[in-house]
């Protein structure tokens, strides 16, 4: 165990819809992997449904996919507080009835050691922001067909 003072990482969000509610659990593994290296640590992870009637409710964690395989109930119960009813009040308004969603807020653990040693040699964060995977894929896709 260090002796060094916990500094956290940058924290995102993300809503994952799933319209018509069709989860396969595809990507769940993956999360957990990400997990259990210490890459991301969750801080929140909710998963909705919006009825026909724009009504919207909570799912539990166990076993979304139906198939007996995956197990999350390691994170049942992680809340950190973070994400309230106003904000799945402010989900529900972006999903389309009779979809799903899995809403996760989570802390980005690799940065935070990195983060604070930039501070500690005298370096601040001036700018920050996420460029969309969509825009990555037009640009690499416009340079292959340049060269």
């Amino acid at each position: 165990m260090s002796d060094a003072p916990y500094e956290p990482g940058p924290i995102d969000y993300l809503v994952v819809e799933f319209p018509g509610s069709r989860m396969t659990g595809e990507g769940l593994p993956l999360l957990v992997d990400l997990v259990d290296r210490g890459i991301i640590r969750i801080l929140d992870l909710v998963f909705v449904m919006k009825e026909q009637d724009g009504s919207i409710r909570g799912v539990e964690l166990t076993d979304l996919t139906g198939d007996s395989e995956l197990d999350l109930t390691v994170f049942e119960g992680v809340s950190s507080g973070l994400l309230g009813e106003d904000e799945i009040d402010d989900v529900s308004g972006v999903l389309e009835p009779g979809s799903a969603a899995g809403v996760l807020v989570y802390e980005n653990a690799w940065a935070g050691p990195f983060a604070a040693a930039l501070r500690r040699g005298g370096g601040r964060l001036v700018a920050n922001g996420r460029i969309p995977v969509e825009e990555v894929l037009a640009s690499l896709e416009a340079a292959e067909s340049n060269a």
